[in-house]
This record gives structure tokens, sequence and C-alpha cells, in this order.
């Protein structure tokens, strides 16, 4: 039988000397694999005593990733996860799409500049 976490006992290791994750369910402490994150420790470091499910299939990662992070597992986070609060970086689900309005004026505003520069 695995050992269990809940949501707010993982949420206390957040530094970079001592870094879990969830990812589906389950904790990883990945503070060793830190220096060897291929993608940097940044991205380790912003899901650091958090939820990191969304972020880490985001990316697509490798059969091998998904190797690498089962031998960092630790136990299994029980009670769930409580959404982040309005106060927080990120309000949930959906938060990234506040962007999408002015990435497409800023296409829009390019294809004009290049429609007129190179019809000159």
């Amino acid at each position: 039988m695995s050992k269990t976490f809940s949501a707010e006992e993982v949420s206390q290791h957040n530094t970079r000397d001592d870094i879990w994750i969830i990812y589906n369910n389950k904790v990883y402490d990945v503070t060793q694999y830190l220096d060897e994150h291929p993608g940097g420790e940044e991205v380790i470091l912003d899901c650091a005593g958090g939820d990191s499910t969304e972020a880490f299939d985001d990316i697509g990662h490798s059969e091998d990733a998904h190797e690498m992070l089962e031998s960092l597992f630790i136990g299994d986070l029980i009670g769930g996860i409580k959404p982040k609060s309005n106060n927080s970086k990120s309000s949930g689900s959906g938060s990234g799409d506040s962007n999408l309005p002015l990435i497409g004026i800023a296409v829009v505003i390019l294809a004009i500049i290049a429609y007129f520069f190179l019809n000159k």
C-alpha cells in the first residue's frame, strides 16, 4: 500500500531544495531531478507544491519522461485538489484564453502592414 498525501501537505514542498508535485492524483518528489530537467528548472519550480497535470500533458512528454516521473513517485493524493483562488496567478480553467483577442488583433495588424508593404 502506497503512502498518501493531502494537497495541503504537498503544497508545503515548494522550494528549490524540496519540490513535490502532483500529476494525475499521484505525488512525486522531483527535487533531485530539478537540475536534470531538459526544459529548465523554471517550469518545475512553477508547479512546485501543486498540480502539474495540465502543464505536463500540454508539453507532450515522451515515454521516457513518463518513466522518469514514475521513478520519482512517493505516494497518492487524497482528498483532491482545491481550486485556486481568484487572487492567484492563474484563475484556473480558461485563464489563458484572455490573451486570444490580443493575439488576434496583433495578427490582423501584422497582416495589414505586410499587405501594404508588399504592394508598394
